[in-house]
């Protein structure tokens, strides 16, 4: 007879290969809409370009050879691909500072939601969710219209007698900065939100009556208990900075383009299908290294304070 260590073994397998099955056609849904296409992408990276914008089934690494170094068309020396490099440079860049500035920005937004009577927070939420009802490219149109020549900066700048020219943003690397921030601002306040709403605020009144300082207890009770929220809210607004393209291709003007843009670039003009793919995987690891750093930082000093 079979003892009943072996029965619930068995029971426990039964209800493994259940969840399996039952899970199944989510998986193969997963696979097919989501890895599927990167699969696709990374054997791309791998062909030949074609004489004519095709792609010939061929085993090359000149796509990936072709993301760092290019080939001189006259003597066929090498050197670094200094556009690649500076459109990847400006990217990270432009992301970091984005999500540094989203959390500035996003911080005091949420702790001042989340100090509101409870009756009426959801209407500051509600507030905060309204940019998502319009299109990403109407957002972007609009602050066109706020920072160009004779945009309402300009002119209440102008009005205020503190320039006498317009300043020219449009077109230059503020003016990319300036309109992620408006467009992700909102994905890095609702989880500071959902973190301080969770805060308990007595013991924000047990630091003051220790006698810390306000930056004190910022530093030392407020920060540290909404360290989730600070990294959801950091991965939510890098990872789409990082692969911005209707931003950088309206505000930018085409001339400083990011990584977006220069994939859509390489399968579009430029027909270089091997090289769009070898960059679409390189901004795919470059999440992923992001996602690792975070997650590991975020674990860490969850472990400190445990």
């Amino acid at each position: 007879m079979a003892s009943a260590a072996d029965v619930a073994r068995q029971e426990e397998g039964r209800k493994i290969r259940s969840r399996w099955l039952l899970s199944a056609p989510a998986l193969v849904i997963v696979f097919i809409a989501a890895i599927g296409p990167l699969l696709v992408m990374l054997a791309y990276s791998f062909m030949t370009k074609g004489d004519y914008g095709d792609v010939k089934p061929a085993f090359s690494l000149d796509g990936w050879f072709s993301v760092l170094f290019q080939r001189d068309m006259f003597d066929d020396t090498l050197s670094l691909a200094d556009a690649h490099l500076s459109i990847v440079w400006r990217s990270v860049r432009l992301s970091v500072i984005t999500t540094f500035a989203t959390l500035v920005l996003g911080f005091p937004t949420a702790y001042f939601i989340a100090t509101r009577p409870r009756n009426t927070r959801e209407v500051w939420v509600f507030l905060v969710t309204i940019p998502f009802w319009t299109n990403l490219l109407i957002r972007t149109f609009a602050m066109q219209q706020v920072i160009r020549n004779e945009g309402i900066l300009n002119s209440l700048l102008i009005w205020l007698g503190i320039i006498r020219e317009p300043l020219q943003i449009m077109y230059t690397d503020w003016a990319i900065l300036f309109g992620m921030v408006y467009v992700y601002l909102p994905l890095m306040v609702l989880p500071l939100y959902a973190s301080l709403e969770k805060l308990d605020f007595r013991l924000i009144e047990a630091g003051y009556d220790l006698y810390a300082g306000r930056l004190a207890v910022l530093r030392r009770i407020i920060l540290p208990l909404v360290k989730p929220g600070i990294v959801a809210g950091s991965i939510l607004v890098f990872i789409p900075s990082l692969g911005a393209y209707v931003i950088p291709r309206v505000l930018g003007g085409g001339k400083n383009l990011m990584l977006g843009n220069l994939i859509e670039l390489q399968f579009g003009s430029g027909r270089n299908w091997p090289l769009g793919a070898a960059l679409s995987i390189t901004l795919m690891v470059l999440v992923m290294v992001a996602m690792l750093f975070y997650v590991r930082n975020a674990a860490r000093s969850g472990g400190g304070h445990g």
